[in-house]
């Protein structure tokens, strides 16, 4: 009997350390924390880079169209690709490489539909300065009304059209392993005459093509 209750005391005391023995307490609590502060390190890095992108995004659009808008007739290729350019420069430090850009010229006519004048696109490869142009998916005579907020559809009017796009890849993509993409439009009016022509034609800005 006494070694039965010796047994089963030396068994009680050994469970009793064992329960206060905190050695590994601090290395168990890190292990199963540490994971977690990564996550939360991480996502708040990519989200804090998404947010600026997307702003970054907004911005060039608003640029892309602005530029154009301030054109005093007619536009060039070379004016287009500048104003791309600088419109796609403004991604920087982040990666310009995923952007995609268009700027559209839209008329608006008696009826308030909405047809594209003329359409151009753009991307920038990677290591280049310089915007490349490129077809855009919007041909002349496309019909876009849906596109325009009800107060832009003026009768007779024209209006600068620019999209940008942006497909945002996270560093660490075990969540959104195909990235996700980011867009943004913007609307302005011809500044200095009623239409922008491009190609350039040998017409006064005056006679802007009204279909």
């Amino acid at each position: 009997m006494q070694t039965i209750t010796r047994i089963w005391w030396t068994a009680r005391l050994a469970a009793l350390d064992f329960v206060a023995d905190g050695r590994a307490l601090a290395a168990t609590e890190f292990a199963v924390i540490v994971p977690l502060m990564l996550v939360l390190f991480f996502g708040t890095v990519e989200l804090s880079s998404a947010v600026a992108i997307d702003r970054k995004v907004t911005l060039a659009a608003r640029t892309l169209s602005d530029l154009t808008s301030q054109s005093v007739g007619n536009v060039t290729d070379s004016y287009l690709q500048n104003a791309f350019t600088a419109s796609i420069s403004i991604m920087t430090p982040y990666d310009a490489t995923p952007v995609k850009a268009t700027i559209s010229e839209i008329y608006v006519d008696s009826t308030k539909t909405a047809t594209v004048q003329w359409s151009k696109a753009a991307t920038i490869a990677s290591g280049a300065t310089q915007a490349a142009l490129t077809t855009s998916s919007r041909n002349a005579g496309d019909t876009v009304t849906a596109l325009l907020p009800a107060t832009l559809l003026v009768a007779k009017s024209y209006v600068i059209f620019s999209e940008v796009s942006y497909l945002y890849t996270p560093s660490v993509g075990y969540v959104l392993k195909s990235g996700v993409t980011m867009s943004d439009v913007s609307y302005t009016r011809p500044r200095q005459v009623s239409c922008i022509l491009y190609p350039p034609a040998n017409l006064p800005a005056s006679n802007c093509p009204t279909p």
